[in-house]
């Protein structure tokens, strides 16, 4: 089985300089490239139930440092 704790927070963030909110528009332009990307790419998708054990894990993380 996969490791549940695969993801980290990192992997959900923009590059650097889209990191601002002040062009929404090259922010929107970067997440449909990686969306198109993921939907694009050949290889095996990753579980439903395992999506969800990885991001639980990262928010009990989160939540244990708060």
């Amino acid at each position: 089985m996969p490791d549940d704790d695969a993801f980290t927070e990192s992997d959900f963030d923009p590059p650097p300089h889209l990191m601002s909110p002040e062009d929404p528009a090259e922010y929107d332009a970067w997440v449909r490239a990686s969306v198109e990307a993921a939907i694009a790419s050949p290889g095996p998708g990753i579980p439903h139930d395992v999506v969800i054990a990885r991001m639980q894990a990262i928010l009990d993380r989160y939540k244990s440092q708060t």
